[in-house]
């Protein structure tokens, strides 16, 4: 190799090194803060409360039969307060589901004791359906989330909450009912997959 090739070479390589050197640390900053609680490969952060079955299948976690008629959840082990959450989701047309947050009792999961950002797109009054708050912001017109991967990223800040379904959003809310608690996802009919969930708390 001549010894303009080799500085020519030498060159390239200190400029690959500054392309990577800004690209990492930007890369780096956009996931700062972000905790996973579930990557498809285990529940370890997550208790279930219910009797639906749970399980782990190509990098997901499904429920699509209960054993009676309540519903199933798996519940965080840890509560959180101000957050944002980022939740990929794919639920059958019939699937009744639902991603809980700020509950006060981590055993007992009810649309009265946290918020929920519904997934239901068959819910026979579709006014809480997909992308609702349900008992305290209504949606119209209602989207449809079955049969697709979905995204909801939601925000809870002190009284105030948004919840977005893949880039638009459905539901804005300020309220001061529930400051903390669990997070849960649900099942309740159907088939319901969650493929990441994520939290960055504020």
């Amino acid at each position: 190799m001549t010894l303009r090739r080799s500085l020519q070479f030498a060159l390239a390589l200190v400029a690959s090194g500054f392309a990577l050197s800004e690209v990492l640390p930007q890369a780096k900053a956009q996931e700062t803060g972000w905790v996973t609680l579930f990557d498809g490969k285990d529940l370890e952060q997550w208790d279930q409360v219910g009797k639906s079955n749970w399980h782990l299948a190509d990098g997901t976690v499904i429920a699509d039969t209960m054993d009676g008629k309540e519903a199933g959840y798996l519940v965080s082990k840890k509560p959180y307060k101000d957050f944002v959450l980022r939740v990929e989701f794919w639920p059958s047309d019939d699937a009744n589901s639902g991603i809980y947050f700020r509950c006060l009792d981590a055993k007992k999961i009810t649309d009265r004791t946290c918020y929920e950002a519904n997934i239901f797109d068959q819910r026979p009054d579709p006014s809480y359906g997909t992308g609702s708050i349900t008992r305290y912001v209504e949606i119209n017109p209602m989207p449809k989330a079955g049969g697709k991967w979905n995204m909801f990223e939601i925000t809870a800040k002190g009284r105030d909450i948004t919840v977005v379904l893949d880039g638009k959003k459905t539901a804005e809310l300020r309220n001061g009912m529930f400051d903390e608690g669990s997070i849960a996802l649900q099942h309740g009919a159907g088939a319901i997959k969650f493929r990441k969930v994520q939290i960055k708390p504020l």
